[in-house]
């Protein structure tokens, strides 16, 4: 996903301005540092980590020439049809052949060590065995077959050379990389110490899940949303729970975050409501160098510090709180983690409806995609209120809107994978 630079912003007590997504973002990420700290793991507890080092082989992949196939080693000079091979030995995954002789064989597994002479395998379907004695087999080429040097051998280091770099810091360490590091004889990395992230729910009308429903009061999905989406990122969730719609609680939430957390995340409670105390709250303790930004679902979105701890305040509309964290805390924790930032995949798709109306904010629709034919196409979901969750669970999909744009149904639109 493409963002434009602009200019640098001067931090203040508080912004009012209301900015568009670039500049939010350049505000936002110009403030994020790197946290150098770091932890050795072992490599069964690696999944999701960050590397804080490269990761260099110290040995060679496969470590010796060996057999692709099961069959027999032998040299290719001396294949032709319908000549006995005799077969010398034996050769198993993990034992140690012998010298091969000019004109003889050894039957070989898949993974065997090649013995010194051998310059090729020849699959076992290609040859057809012989008795030739008590206790003595020779093998004959089948008729056709073409052995060819180097044929069923896997060379030494072809998959992995002593000093290729496998991974460099900042990868985050998936399944299939952990297996690759156990091929090289790692057992533990050095990986990045997770950020703790500080996580508080505001507002008086929200229940936990498994309480009894309650007259005017819903359900908090923000705070499994959100904790989610951080676990998701190998954060460690320091949770604050519900906070009530009071000046003193909120402050006192903050507080007792910041002495604890690298960084803080609060939803619900920044827009200009009576109730909304979180602005007044981060003031009180720190500054705000963000506020609104010009995004839908999204707008009132708070960015600044508690303390010496980043802190961010999202809307209490869980689709925007889902949107607004993808567009900015993401990229924010990846900085500090030392990772690379991955923004939404971006893929161009044929819009399946209109969108007449030219708007204000930068918008982000939720979208199924669907191959009809040779183009993709995107169609909006019914609903696109921030508050309508099921939209993001059905959505394939994020159709980005630019301020003032619109479009007929046809028309090429950018679509941010889900």
């Amino acid at each position: 996903m493409q963002f434009c630079r602009c200019a640098q912003y001067s931090s203040t007590a508080v912004v009012t301005l209301v900015l568009t997504v670039n500049d939010a973002r350049t505000i936002i990420l110009a403030t994020a540092k790197f946290l150098d700290k770091s932890e050795t793991v072992f490599l069964l507890e690696s999944r999701g980590r960050i590397l804080a080092q490269d990761v260099i082989a110290a040995v060679n992949v496969p470590p010796y020439d060996n057999s692709a196939m099961d069959g027999y080693a032998l040299r290719a000079a001396d294949c032709a049809a319908g000549l006995s091979i005799p077969v010398a030995g034996i050769i198993y995954a993990g034992a140690m052949p012998e010298l091969l002789q000019p004109g003889t064989a050894q039957r070989i597994f898949t993974g065997a060590p090649i013995p010194q002479g051998a310059d090729a395998v020849v699959i076992q379907e290609d040859v057809t065995q012989k008795d030739v004695a008590v206790d003595s087999k020779a093998i004959v080429i089948n008729v056709g077959v073409i052995v060819k040097t180097c044929e069923n051998i896997r060379r030494v280091g072809e998959d992995i050379a002593v000093g290729d770099v496998l991974f460099a810091a900042g990868h985050r360490l998936r399944a299939q990389d952990i297996g690759l590091l156990a091929s090289i004889g790692i057992n533990k990395v050095c990986v990045t110490a997770p950020l703790r992230v500080g996580l508080l729910c505001t507002g008086d009308e929200l229940l936990e899940p498994g309480d009894a429903p309650q007259a005017g009061k819903i359900y908090n999905s923000n705070r499994y949303l959100l904790s989610a989406l951080l676990r998701e990122l190998g954060c460690d969730v320091v949770d604050a729970g519900i906070v009530n719609d009071n000046l003193a609680a909120t402050e006192t939430a903050l507080r007792d975050l910041s002495l604890l957390c690298d960084v803080i995340i609060s939803t619900g409670g920044v827009s200009v409501g009576d109730a909304d105390y979180v602005k007044q709250a981060v003031l009180a303790q720190g500054k705000l160098d963000v506020w609104k930004i010009a995004v839908k679902p999204g707008k009132p979105l708070a960015f600044g510090s508690v303390g010496d701890v980043s802190f961010f305040g999202l809307p209490g509309n869980p689709v925007s709180a889902f949107v607004t964290f993808q567009l900015f805390v993401r990229p924010f924790l990846q900085t500090l983690q030392g990772a690379a930032v991955r923004d939404f995949q971006q893929v161009p798709a044929r819009a399946g409806f209109a969108w007449p109306h030219a708007g204000k904010r930068e918008e982000y629709l939720r979208v199924t995609l669907r191959q009809e034919g040779n183009v993709l196409m995107a169609h909006a979901l019914p609903n696109q209120g921030s508050g309508v969750l099921s939209s993001v669970c059905r959505a394939d999909a994020l159709l980005r809107v630019p301020v003032g744009a619109t479009f007929s149904a046809g028309d090429g639109v950018d679509c941010l994978l889900l």
